[in-house]
């Protein structure tokens, strides 16, 4: 029997345009390749910095729930060194879909994955993998989109929030559970990673904390995506 290869997340259908300009965090005016202008939906409440510039080819997808305000969503910008996901729902599902097809080594021989799982601690994290009911491992995924000179840097804006996932990370490993960081870089020009101290220093100092004295892991792995589909590609190193 012939293994299909592993391909990602298929896409839905995408409209191109030219991005006009982002604006109020969640909206973003987009020129149609028709010649209509539309706003869509913009789901990253980032600051986008690198992959917003007006301008660049977009690809946005259509919907036709009469609930929705807005028909279009934006997915996917062109950058000159790479396309980038814009889209922050999708690196949860993407990590999940990984796991679930052994594509990621070091997450591997679970039995089960539960995805939004609430802790003691209060907070909510993004997956549970558990093997045997007993070994139980933690993992916040958090999208990383900001490139410069080859270096992918997290946060791009401060993040209290992110910091509160890594001080629950650090107790649930205190309690004998794996804990593991995992920044999902939704571009393809990354050669390290980095912790972005010029942006939130805070954030960056508890991640490198948790990680040497607390035993929080880190993984980071870049993507590939064309108009198709979108999979995990490279793990990427990193530098604290």
């Amino acid at each position: 029997m012939i293994q299909k290869k592993y391909q990602g997340l298929a896409w839905p259908a995408l409209i191109s345009g030219q991005l006009i300009k982002r604006y109020k965090r969640f909206l973003a005016d987009i020129k149609l390749d028709n010649g209509q202008v539309v706003t869509a939906h913009c789901p990253n409440s980032g600051s986008m910095t690198a992959c917003s510039e007006p301008g660049q080819r977009v690809y946005l997808s259509s919907h036709d729930n009469p609930k929705r305000k807005l028909k279009y969503t934006w997915e996917i910008i062109e950058m000159p060194n790479s396309w980038v996901g814009v889209n922050t729902l999708v690196p949860n599902r993407l990590v999940k879909n990984a796991i679930e097809n052994e594509q990621v080594p070091e997450l591997a021989g679970y039995d089960a994955i539960r995805p939004e799982v609430k802790t003691a601690g209060g907070s909510r994290l993004d997956l549970m993998l558990q093997r045997f009911e007993k070994d139980t491992c933690f993992i916040e995924i958090k999208n990383c989109t900001l490139v410069e000179n080859g270096v992918a840097m997290f946060p791009d804006a401060v993040t209290q929030r992110g910091r509160k996932h890594l001080l629950e990370l650090e107790r649930l490993r205190i309690e004998a559970n794996r804990c593991v960081m995992f920044f999902l870089i939704q571009r393809m020009d990354a050669e390290v990673f980095k912790p972005a101290d010029h942006i939130d220093s805070a954030y960056a100092d508890t991640l490198r904390r948790v990680h040497l004295d607390g035993g929080v892991e880190i993984l980071v792995y870049d993507v590939y995506m064309d108009r198709e589909y979108i999979r995990l590609n490279r793990q990427i190193p990193y530098q604290l």
